[in-house]
């Protein structure tokens, strides 16, 4: 997806705007929208990668990416295999499972195509989620952290979630 048209509609926009100004508005004008050209593709980007969370939620057994190529957006539908489900592990006599705390945050992470090969075959051979697996991980390499919670903590939040990309 080419952002160059909606960024230049927003040059015209703000020129048209500028006009009735005069001259002197309307060339601050023209170096007000080239300082914003870069914040505006930013924002652009935000917006696809937020539609792009909201779509996957919706989804049942797909998942939608941003993919960034130089400076254009790709759209990318990816259908996962459903989860097996998970077989409760047997409690302790008067054990409570864990309740997630704090707010659950949304990251991107950047992984060598080969080590992301290999941690969904580790997380498939565990039948569990990649998503599920790293957090595991990282909860087991961080000195001090609560192992994570069993389910799927922040499923449902009305918190705001970015998305993320793929390269």
């Amino acid at each position: 997806m080419d952002l160059a048209p909606y960024l230049a509609a927003l040059r015209r926009d703000l020129s048209a705007a500028a006009a009735p100004g005069g001259p002197e508005i309307a060339r601050a004008a023209d170096l007000l929208a080239g300082s914003l050209d870069v914040s505006a593709r930013l924002c652009l980007l935000e917006v696809l990668a937020d539609a792009t969370a909201e779509i996957t939620a919706k989804l049942d057994g797909a998942t939608v990416e941003v993919r960034l190529r130089a400076r254009e957006a790709d759209l990318v539908v990816h259908q996962v295999p459903p989860e097996p489900p998970a077989a409760p592990a047997p409690a302790a006599p008067g054990a409570v499972a864990p309740e997630p705390s704090g707010d659950v945050a949304r990251i991107t992470l950047r992984l060598p195509d080969t080590l992301k090969d290999t941690v969904e075959q580790a997380a498939a051979t565990e039948g569990i989620s990649v998503n599920a697996w790293l957090v595991r991980a990282v909860a087991a390499a961080v000195p001090g952290a609560a192992p994570p919670a069993a389910g799927r903590p922040g499923r449902g939040s009305s918190r705001r979630i970015t998305g993320f990309a793929q390269a």
